[in-house]
């Protein structure tokens, strides 16, 4: 007698879904240095070797959080698997889509750590099925949610943490068929609290400012309720000159969201009082979009209750003053 879909689904239960698989580099001072950076970690024991060795570490030591930068695939691989490769993540991904489950989006994730990766330690990963979850009605459509395990290894086998991945793999809703014209969606909102109410408020009146710590005068954005530097909770604020060069930036074209225009440059941009700022570039096609480019400051009234900076490329007469 045959399975049905629901004993198939659940025969992956306790099955590994992909094999050990070894990062294509060992852990190096290079990579850390670059997702130090990126993210702005303030803490020197990442690249710093005396600060390490103060700690009582042997070594610098890569942030926790890039545990799973170590072995991710790579675009190639994942937009061109292996034909006719022994794939159980390819085989499982299939079995979903035949029950009609071909959307997904990520629920939550769960790290425990062991111990600290070092310069020279060689990451390997394995990801095996925890649960699925019987068909459940969401926002999004009948979906499962799917909880798998990642465990990371050295080479000697030494389990250096684990990842609890839960995703849901849901059917989406049909399209209704003749739907009324909606109205134009609202741009996401930041969560307003009594720390950072002052900066959208400013915004609305066309001002750019820059928390101040009043103790150390070091200048701090995103905004807090403390300094990082001096731990001092005074502070006020500076308004910036609007100049700004571009540090950082992607182009998004998917998935879209109806509030936003694509392609959709999206930008980290160094402020010229020196810190830096995620917006959007606008008036300028993504392939024109240079590193180091100079910007200036406009600003985006995206409805009543929300002005947002953005940037783009300054012209010659912005440039020479």
């Amino acid at each position: 007698m045959s399975a049905t879909y629901e004993e198939r689904l659940n025969a992956w239960v306790g099955k590994q879904l992909v094999r050990p698989t070894p990062a294509a580099d060992p852990v190096n001072v290079p990579m850390i240095r670059h997702w130090v950076e990126a993210l702005d970690v303030a803490n020197p024991v990442h690249l710093d070797v005396e600060a390490a060795h103060a700690t009582g570490r042997g070594d610098v030591v890569a942030p926790a959080s890039m545990i799973q930068a170590w072995i991710m695939r790579g675009y190639a691989k994942t937009v061109r698997p292996q034909a006719g490769a022994d794939d159980p993540y390819a085989e499982f991904i299939a079995l979903l889509n035949e029950g009609g489950y071909t959307s997904v989006v990520a629920t939550d994730s769960d790290f425990e750590f062991m111990r600290e990766l070092v310069p020279g330690d060689h990451v390997s990963a394995d990801e095996s099925v925890e649960s699925i979850s019987p068909e459940k009605t969401t926002g999004l459509g009948a979906g499962r949610f799917v909880t798998t395990v990642k465990t990371y290894r050295d080479a000697s086998g030494e389990v250096l943490a684990t990842q609890k991945w839960r995703t849901l793999r849901f059917k989406p809703k049909a399209a209704a068929q003749a739907e009324p014209e909606k109205p134009q969606a609202l741009r996401p909102r930041a969560a307003i609290n009594l720390d950072n109410q002052f900066w959208f408020e400013a915004a609305k009146e066309h001002r750019l400012v820059i928390q101040r710590c009043t103790a150390c005068q070091t200048l701090r954005h995103p905004v807090g309720p403390q300094c990082p530097h001096c731990q001092s909770f005074d502070w006020d604020t500076v308004e910036a000159s609007g100049r700004a060069t571009l540090y950082s930036f992607t182009v998004a074209h998917h998935p879209r969201h109806p509030a936003f225009d694509y392609p959709l440059v999206i930008a980290v941009v160094e402020l010229e009082e020196g810190t830096r700022l995620i917006t959007n570039l606008v008036g300028i096609a993504p392939e024109d979009a240079v590193i180091g480019m100079p910007l200036e400051l406009e600003w985006l009234d995206a409805d009543a209750d929300l002005t947002l900076p953005v940037f783009r490329a300054a012209s010659a007469a912005g440039e020479e003053n």
